[in-house]
């Protein structure tokens, strides 16, 4: 398991990753820039959330930790782990279809809300990390 010890950081590809579930109370980092805009994570082992320019991006119940965030017009793409199963909220465009991957694994399509909020689980207790795919379908 490998938790985002300074919370928030760049990674050589470009993604973001962030997330420290092991703490046992609530960290935060605000104003991390990176490619223009400025990032704000708040983690701890009940709830990780990532908020860019103030607006919600990513929510999981309990915390997680989250490598190589990638966001683009069509979706977004990661890696997630954690020590026990999660519900994850992600922040797409509103009413729009998604197809949603987990290892690969076509989960099925999801229509996000009119607030674009778009949920799922992920297993995790019996796995190292799993891998998210979200795009438009």
């Amino acid at each position: 398991m490998s938790v985002v010890k300074e919370l928030i950081r760049t990674e050589a590809d470009g993604g973001i990753s962030f997330g420290d579930y092991e703490l046992a109370a609530k960290a935060k980092k605000s104003d991390f820039e990176h490619r223009g805009d400025l990032y704000k994570v708040k983690t701890f082992k009940e709830i990780t959330k990532l908020e860019r320019n103030g607006l919600f991006v990513y929510e999981s119940v309990p915390g997680t930790a989250v490598t190589d965030l990638n966001v683009f017009d069509d979706g977004m793409t990661f890696k997630v782990e954690g020590p026990e199963d999660a519900q994850i909220t992600v922040e797409m465009e509103a009413e729009t279809e998604y197809k949603v991957l987990l290892d690969g694994v076509n989960v099925g399509h999801m229509t996000t809300n009119l607030g674009g909020k778009l949920s799922f689980s992920v297993e995790l207790e019996k796995t190292e990390d799993v891998a998210v795919e979200i795009v438009k379908a």
